[in-house]
């Protein structure tokens, strides 16, 4: 009975202990000085400091170290707001890695989930942030994918809805945005969306304006049928007012690269025409994703698809299966290196990789993840063009392995096209990651060095700052990145994670 008591009275003293640790952390006063800050704005860096008390930033300038308070020398490094990634599928890693080094290492502080279509319901983010602590805040869209499966069945939606099912989807739509989604997300090109039509999206995307929300999508086509879907999104903007987002903006299809100033063409057009309609990119030539995206009529088993795949919509030669489940040796090689072993042409090797995934799923119906591609299919110009667009921000769409997006994004930015090839100013760049990212997603005091707003910040080097991150080493930490703030507290620095989880779930105001 004794030690029973001796070990209540340790628990409590424990517990009192952890909590006044955790009130003391929010409630110091921490002065970074020394610093060229780069404020989020777009304007040019200014020398100076910023004072933080608890998760607020609460002074700016040339100012005089407070007696008691926590002095960091920033060596004149250069102090930004953290960086908010506006299209991550990182979530997944979280409770297993709370952490968040591959966000973190290359300064991210907040991540956007709920996208292509595929989301958590809010009560279960809710519910996720009651019980784990994590190093990032997330802010989180609703998704139509994830809706339709909800309404229709998962088995059951390589088709129309009927008006009934609609009128259910915005039940579960509206109770979501009242919780706090930011708005609704789509994924059109993949199958669980691609058979909905054009009135469905509407619908949800009116009954998301009511609300006030936003709407944000992976369009129909990336490739052949590229102008249609841009002009969808569009449509959806003029009828239904509020902001909308073209995710991951690209050209796939071979036949129109250089064609980027044409697509910023239309863009601006529709913006003068009164619709709000931005983009966010990632500055890579290659994206990730499943084999089937290369089949825009969803025909896998027809040799004049996949033929018009191979020879269109992506390089054989370069693009790499990072994943594949049913033959795990063919993870790490390419399609066409593939194709040469299994002595088939590339389109019947594509084929018959797809068919392989689906006995395997089949087989295995709980199984996730079964097989991915990092498929390359862009030309670096139009990438390049895209990101210097004065109405693109800087995203990831990466988790936390496979594409080497996920943990080398923005890193990538800052060392490729701001110091390497002179695209972006320094000040355009980090204007791209956080004050106009914030912007687009209505995010409140958040993406700016500014009195009042949160303390999320980031120190590096514009120097040395680089992704090491690649296809066959996708989890390298990037450089230049020196330290990391997350409503106030350090949580990334020396390229390692301090252990502080201080991040919070954000909603739409």
């Amino acid at each position: 009975m004794k030690n029973q008591y001796t070990f209540f009275v340790v628990l409590l003293l424990t517990l009192i202990q952890s909590q006044l640790q955790s009130q003391s952390k929010q409630n110091h006063n921490t002065i970074i000085q020394n610093v060229w800050i780069v404020d989020g704005t777009g304007s040019n860096p200014k020398k100076g400091a910023v004072r933080i008390n608890g998760n607020r930033i609460v002074a700016i300038g040339n100012l005089t170290p407070l007696k008691g308070e926590i002095i960091i020398d920033g060596k004149e490094q250069y102090l930004s707001p953290g960086f908010i990634d506006s299209h991550s599928h990182h979530f997944g890693s979280l409770k297993k890695e709370p952490t968040g080094v591959a966000m973190t290492n290359q300064g991210i502080t907040t991540i956007i989930i709920g996208q292509d279509g595929d989301s958590y319901p809010m009560d279960s983010l809710n519910a996720f942030f009651q019980q784990n602590n994590i190093a990032v805040n997330v802010a989180s869209y609703s998704g139509h994918s994830s809706i339709r499966e909800k309404i229709m069945g998962e088995n059951d939606v390589f088709r129309k809805s009927t008006l009934e099912e609609i009128a259910q989807m915005k039940l579960y739509l509206a109770s979501d945005l009242e919780k706090g989604s930011l708005g609704l997300s789509t994924g059109l090109e993949y199958e669980s969306a691609f058979y909905s039509s054009k009135e469905e999206v509407v619908a949800l995307a009116q009954l998301t304006a009511k609300y006030k929300g936003r709407y944000i999508s992976h369009i129909r086509s990336e490739d052949i049928q590229l102008n249609d879907a841009i002009d969808e999104i569009i449509a959806i903007g003029k009828i239904t007012g509020m902001p909308v987002k073209l995710s991951h903006i690209k050209i796939a299809n071979k036949d129109d690269w250089g064609k980027a100033g044409l697509i910023i063409k239309k863009l601006e057009l529709a913006r003068k025409q009164g619709v709000d309609i931005t983009a966010d990119i990632y500055p890579y030539n290659f994206w990730n994703s499943t084999l089937r995206v290369l089949f825009p009529d969803k025909a896998f088993t027809n040799l004049s698809s996949a033929e018009l795949a191979v020879n269109k919509l992506f390089d054989p030669k370069e693009s790499v299966l990072v994943r594949f489940a049913p033959y795990p040796a063919y993870t790490g090689k390419t399609i066409a290196a593939i194709s040469k072993e299994r002595n088939e042409t590339e389109a019947v090797a594509l084929m018959r990789l797809i068919q392989l995934a689906a006995d395997y799923k089949k087989a295995n119906p709980n199984a996730g993840g079964i097989e991915a591609l990092a498929g390359k299919s862009m030309k670096d110009e139009d990438v390049a063009e895209f990101i210097q667009w004065s109405h693109a921000n800087i995203c990831s769409d990466g988790a936390a392995g496979g594409h080497p997006r996920g943990y080398g994004a923005f890193t990538r930015v800052l060392g490729k096209y701001v110091r390497e090839q002179n695209k972006l100013s320094l000040s355009q760049a980090i204007h791209k990651m956080t004050q106009l990212t914030a912007q687009h997603l209505g995010l409140q005091k958040r993406g700016k060095i500014a009195t009042g707003y949160f303390a999320d910040l980031v120190l590096f080097d514009p120097t040395t700052v680089n992704d090491n991150a690649t296809i066959n080493n996708g989890k390298a930490l990037s450089s230049g990145i020196n330290r990391v703030w997350v409503n106030g507290i350090i949580v990334y620095q020396q390229q390692q994670a301090t252990g502080e989880l201080s991040g919070t779930l954000i909603k739409r105001n």
